[in-house]
């Protein structure tokens, strides 16, 4: 598994000032994707426990209110159980900090029963559909994507949009 970037502190992704990281590899090849750059699989860094670490130093700051994983696709079976670990971790370390996740993979269809749904607090899921941008929205590209709350939709057994 390959990760392409980290940002030590990005304001676009996600609210407040935050890490994210960005995972190498994705199937979708969403026409017009933001960052086609992270598509190919064997591109990109080493993903492994040292870069974990550097992302949980990054992230003990008071200023940082949360991790976000994007990509690439971070819930590509390839990438899942790197991103897991990296959620878990982090969960560990930060329990009062959040986590945000972009996937094109759908939460309900796709992600029901993946591990990593227990450490996300906020999933954007679903492709990104050029014929659908609407730069308007708020942490997505397209208006058939969704911003859900997970740990609220776990809870009542049902898709709970984020509210901010």
């Amino acid at each position: 598994m390959h990760y392409n970037k980290i940002r030590k502190m990005d304001i676009s992704d996600g609210p407040g000032v935050r890490v994210s990281i960005f995972m190498q590899g994705c199937t979708f090849n969403c026409q017009n994707c933001f960052n086609p750059e992270t598509h190919p699989f064997n591109e990109g860094k080493e993903f492994n426990d040292e870069v974990i670490n550097k992302v949980l130093e990054l992230c003990d700051n008071d200023y940082i209110v949360g991790l976000s994983i994007l990509g690439g696709e971070p819930l590509h079976p390839i990438n899942i159980e790197g991103s897991t670990k990296l959620a878990a971790a982090f969960k560990e370390k930060f329990p009062n900090k959040n986590i945000w996740v972009w996937s094109g993979f759908l939460f309900d269809k796709d992600l029901k029963d993946k591990e990593i749904l227990k450490y996300i607090d906020v999933l954007v899921d679903g492709k990104y559909v050029d014929k659908l941008h609407n730069p308007t929205l708020k942490w997505r590209g397209s208006e058939n994507q969704r911003v859900i709350d997970v740990q609220k939709s776990l809870k009542k057994g049902k898709l709970v949009l984020y509210c901010d």
